[in-house]
């Protein structure tokens, strides 16, 4: 079987360094979800065209080039709002989902992070991971990353979008963020990334090893 390991968690977990991380140890590929539709919501934006035209937004998702996407770019705040817009089309998500699901069947195997990858993307992931942390403390650390980059910010008003995001992601109707019934919980609010690393070690190998 293909190594696939599937890592959900809401915004802010830390979900994408230790995806990041895992992919680098374990020498498969990585794949952010979550950065497929803000790249798809970045090329309307680009274009002039509006966030509501569905069948533009599909053909940038089929059209999208996954090895090109601008992590620093693809991070501002409004390209993110975007997304939000997007993501809920039923059209956008079945193109972006198809794509995730070569990039996973791809060898030499893959890391995939977001929101609905054991859920719905890789149901069949032989590793599967929930990353969580406590809405507090994921606001503290997105706070202290925004300073660490020079911006400016205000925990308060970025605990409340958090609470906002958590809120969305988990009630949509389609893909809800949920933990997957067979996927490993990993809260990481008392956590350093490198003990939480180590903590997903030890449970991919011991999957790994099964299989």
């Amino acid at each position: 079987m293909m190594p696939v390991i599937a890592i959900d968690g809401p915004a802010a977990s830390g979900k994408g360094t230790l995806a990041r991380r895992i992919a680098a140890h374990y020498g498969l590929r990585h794949l952010d979800t979550g950065l497929t539709y803000r790249a798809v919501a970045h090329a309307l934006l680009a274009a002039d065209a509006p966030l509501d035209d569905e069948a533009r937004a599909i053909e940038a998702a089929e059209t999208l080039d996954l090895a090109a996407m601008n992590r620093t770019i693809l991070a501002d705040h409004g390209v993110g709002e975007a997304a939000s817009r997007i993501a809920v089309m039923p059209g956008v998500r079945r193109a972006l989902v198809a794509r995730q699901r070569a990039f996973a069947a791809t060898p030499p195997g893959a890391v995939l992070d977001g929101r609905d990858i054991g859920t719905v993307v890789c149901p069949d992931a032989p590793v599967k991971l929930y990353v969580t942390a406590g809405a507090p403390e994921r606001a503290r650390r997105r706070y202290h990353e925004i300073l660490a980059g020079g911006g400016e910010a205000d925990e308060t008003a970025i605990l409340a979008d958090i609470e906002r995001r958590d809120a969305r992601d988990m009630g949509r109707s389609d893909s809800p963020l949920r933990p997957a019934n067979d996927a490993h919980l990993l809260d990481t609010s008392d956590m350093t990334i490198e003990a939480a690393f180590q903590a997903a070690r030890a449970i991919i190998d011991r999957a790994l090893d099964r299989i």
